[in-house]
């Protein structure tokens, strides 16, 4: 079985358990298993992939992910492109209300803002903190994710606004 055979949201879209959760509580107590979790995330969602993020916290409320400075990710000012700051910050918002949600909730981005600082330049660290819905009512939610560079400045912020709902079972 290859990891590309795994498909981790076809059993989220299914479950009546929170799938995020779960496989993050399993794996990342695991030698490898943040990475192997990662890799998941990327195999779910390929474009996201792309920026090979590594989702180091993932707690209630709460992610960090954080994304290496590479030449695929440069623009032509050497510095890290803008649509892998936004790839990384939808990326962080998204992981952290998929964490917080409960079992029967799921969540859909629709709109997402974005205001650049400062040229980015080095290893990426995004932090989210998020609000924690307490039930799969449908609501809007503002999901805050700062990026910040190895120095701790600042480079970019977000903003995901995104719509919680009840998950939809056969």
């Amino acid at each position: 079985m290859k990891l590309t055979d795994f498909s981790l949201a076809s059993i989220a879209a299914s479950s009546r358990r929170n799938t995020i959760r779960d496989v993050w509580d399993k794996l990342s107590v695991l030698p490898g298993g943040k990475r192997l979790f990662s890799r998941l995330i990327g195999a779910m969602a390929p474009y996201t992939g792309t920026i090979r993020a590594e989702v180091e916290v993932l707690e209630r409320g709460r992610a960090e992910v954080s994304m290496r400075d590479r030449p695929g990710l440069r623009n032509h000012l050497r510095s890290v492109h803008a649509v892998a700051l936004v790839n990384l910050a939808e990326l962080t918002g998204n992981t952290a209300l998929s964490y917080a949600l409960p079992d029967d909730a799921r969540f859909i981005v629709a709109g997402l803002s974005i205001e650049y600082v400062k040229k980015a330049r080095g290893t990426i660290r995004a932090v989210c903190e998020c609000p924690l819905p307490e039930t799969s009512e449908r609501r809007e939610y503002d999901i805050p994710v700062s990026l910040r560079d190895a120095t701790g400045a600042e480079v970019a912020r977000a903003v995901l606004r995104s719509l919680v709902g009840p998950k939809k079972h056969p």
